[in-house]
């Protein structure tokens, strides 16, 4: 695990012990959970931050893990990290895009941290669309610029007027990134299919839901698959919305999201009344 901090701030509820942590996407930062600060907040504490390389999370400097090959569970320790740092001991997770797979990591590797898991446009599976388009950059990301890849999967993943501002937000992010970061994350990508057959074949026991845009045509019909097979997961389509669902429709994103982990909190806290009684 590595000794640096990624950036983050948190918002403290004045009598809620609930904490809940956002974990944004490859190429994104905090700042595209906008839309949710000011409605969560008022019912749990709030943990942001920005991972390695991304937002107001400088490039990481220690060489071995420049000269190494990034993993989820090197970025996942990262997060947890924090946790650490701050003495949180577990919290309930709301992640979009990739930062759904880094949620259901550290479900893996610390489960006893996870009370709950909330995942957005969450990537369960490349299907022939979105691995092609990850083949594809593979083919030409040592000799085009990132931003023009970046871009080309922006408009592919939101290609929609409605999306515009989800697409413009990611690419303005992507924009901090370097060369060298955007290409260490972009490996990330071909671990992602073993990672969710693995995942697949170990089901979840925490409670989890999946909030996808009903025009979210990447990834949308892979999660309807996994949640027909995981007795745990609950699936909520929301209309009107996209990939980034929590920018589109972030009424309707929120609403799902507290109630969903509001209700989780309750039954944790019946759960432990009735084992200490």
């Amino acid at each position: 695990m590595t000794s640096e901090l990624l950036f983050h701030k948190t918002y403290t509820h004045p009598s809620s012990n609930e904490w809940v942590v956002f974990v944004h996407g490859a190429g994104g930062s905090s700042t595209i959970w906008f839309r949710q600060i000011k409605a969560f907040k008022k019912y749990f504490n709030v943990l942001l931050l920005d991972l390695r390389g991304h937002g107001e999370s400088a490039p990481m400097k220690n060489k071995a893990l420049l000269s190494s090959r990034y993993t989820f569970k090197d970025v996942s320790q990262d997060i947890l990290h924090v946790l650490d740092h701050l003495a949180i001991s577990r919290a309930h997770f709301v992640g979009i895009s990739l930062g759904t797979i880094l949620i259901r990591n550290i479900e893996e590797l610390a489960p006893e941290r996870v009370k709950s898991m909330v995942l957005g446009g969450a990537v369960t599976q490349f299907n022939f669309r979105s691995a092609f388009l990850v083949k594809l950059g593979d083919m030409f990301k040592h000799v085009m610029p990132y931003m023009w890849l970046y871009r080309l999967f922006a408009f592919v993943l939101m290609p929609k007027k409605s999306q515009s501002l989800s697409r413009n937000m990611f690419i303005r992010d992507a924009k901090k990134l370097c060369q060298k970061e955007f290409k260490r994350w972009f490996k990330l990508a071909g671990d992602v299919n073993p990672l969710m057959k693995f995942y697949k074949e170990n089901r979840t026991k925490t409670p989890l839901l999946y909030l996808m845009g009903e025009e979210d045509h990447m990834f949308i019909g892979p999660v309807r698959e996994s949640v027909a097979h995981q007795p745990s997961a609950q699936l909520q389509e929301i209309p009107d919305s996209g990939h980034v669902c929590n920018v589109d429709q972030a009424v309707a994103f929120n609403q799902y999201s507290i109630d969903f982990i509001r209700a989780q909190a309750s039954q944790d806290a019946k759960t432990e009344k009735r084992l200490s009684g």
